[in-house]
């Protein structure tokens, strides 16, 4: 028989995940040259938010590492940190101030579908990324109007991400046939869930092209229920969501961000001008909520940026709605206009994901909801609610 996992072993290790994600990992990157990435194994590609502490335009990361109880940790470079990959003895080694934490670091196997290219020579690492458990991620567009109006989100750093790595990783707007196909492919290697997101546009191209992207995936998977996710601002027209959902996503996300109604303002102003309030992106969340039904609807929220009690009254307001409200953990990223700024303890941010996960399991959200509703699978909170639930893999 295998070894039989405690709820407080997976908790300590999963305690071990989240400490990382804050604080980054420490690596000479010249240690890469011994792992075969961008071959066997996947590499980063970033095609909407750079997630490392440092820009580093032509040189490589992985991008998962992979966990001894099957959790998957997020890479992200922080010269500053506890936390020290090594390579010693033909092993990666994890050390936390100097302390092994883990003597063999496994990272995440590139999927066969990231060495192909579409139809019009486009490769497709860099049209959909993988996202384990399969999940898939595609960014058709790594710019955001709000640059030129002067109202970009303070915590965003999309524009920033384009200029220091889309020339060197080849990543442009990406058409509704080059997603179909890619999609498809992925979905041929035991994928099933699509999130489709992008920088803010204009919302009458946006409708038009989610609509675009629906219709091409559907006809190269054959699937009309293709368990996709459209990613919107909140609209001026309601019933565009009824657009989506008669287009073919499943679900849908429209990210408020920030629960206290100044911070939203102060850090998020290109969504208080261009589509309201609180109150408004409330409504609009609501609505969503009638057309595409109790838990199939997202809102996520940037979380150490505001006070705790506020960020956790936000979340439960929507959770006790029938709307998913996650909390990511802020990561401070280059480029964006809160860069050099710290993100809250590693300890704050796992006592927003129990208190969360609380909040989920008070109200009787289903982990195949919480899976279906948000782009990814991995995060601390969907962990930590596996653990929960009895039913960690």
């Amino acid at each position: 028989m295998g070894e039989v996992i405690g709820k407080e072993q997976l908790k300590e290790e999963l305690r071990l995940k989240n400490r990382i994600l804050v604080e980054g990992i420490n690596v000479n990157p010249e240690i890469f040259q011994h792992l075969d990435l961008g071959n066997t194994i996947q590499e980063q590609v970033n095609a909407m938010f750079a997630v490392d502490h440092h820009a580093h335009r032509g040189i490589n990361f992985p991008s998962c590492m992979l966990f001894p109880h099957g959790f998957r940790v997020g890479f992200r470079w922080e010269k500053a940190s506890p936390f020290e990959l090594m390579y010693e003895d033909g092993r990666y080694i994890l050390k936390e101030n100097g302390k092994v934490v883990n003597e063999n670091v496994v990272f995440e196997k590139r999927p066969g579908y990231y060495a192909e290219s579409t139809s019009d020579g486009v490769p497709m690492a860099t049209v959909a990324l993988n996202y384990g458990m399969k999940h898939i991620f595609v960014s058709y567009s790594n710019e955001c109007m709000l640059k030129e109006k002067g109202q970009d989100y303070l915590f965003c750093n999309i524009n920033a991400t384009k200029d220091i790595y889309a020339d060197a990783q080849n990543i442009k707007w990406k058409t509704a046939r080059q997603i179909g196909e890619t999609v498809a492919r992925a979905y041929a290697e035991d994928n099933n869930k699509v999130t489709i997101s992008g920088g803010f546009i204009p919302e009458r191209r946006e409708v038009d092209y989610y609509i675009d992207v629906a219709e091409a995936i559907q006809e190269a998977t054959g699937l009309e229920d293709f368990n996709g996710t459209a990613t919107i601002g909140a609209p001026a027209d309601f019933s565009t969501y009824e657009k989506y959902k008669e287009a073919g996503y499943r679900t849908t996300a429209t990210n408020i961000e920030l629960w206290n109604e100044n911070y939203f303002k102060a850090i998020c102003p290109g969504k208080y001008a261009n589509c309201g309030d609180r109150s408004y992106w409330l409504q609009a969340l609501e609505y969503a909520r009638d057309v595409f039904g109790k838990f199939r609807v997202r809102s996520t929220f940037v979380a150490g940026i505001e006070p705790k009690n506020s960020l956790l009254e936000g979340i439960e307001a929507l959770v006790s709605e029938g709307i998913i409200a996650l909390p990511s953990s802020w990561n401070v990223n280059v480029g964006s206009p809160l860069e050099g700024h710290r993100t809250p303890t590693a300890d704050w941010h796992f006592d927003v994901i129990e208190q969360t996960v609380a909040i989920y399991r008070k109200y009787g959200l289903t982990w195949d909801l919480l899976e279906n509703a948000t782009a990814a699978s991995d995060m601390v909170v969907h962990d930590l609610f596996r653990i929960e639930e009895g039913i960690f893999l």
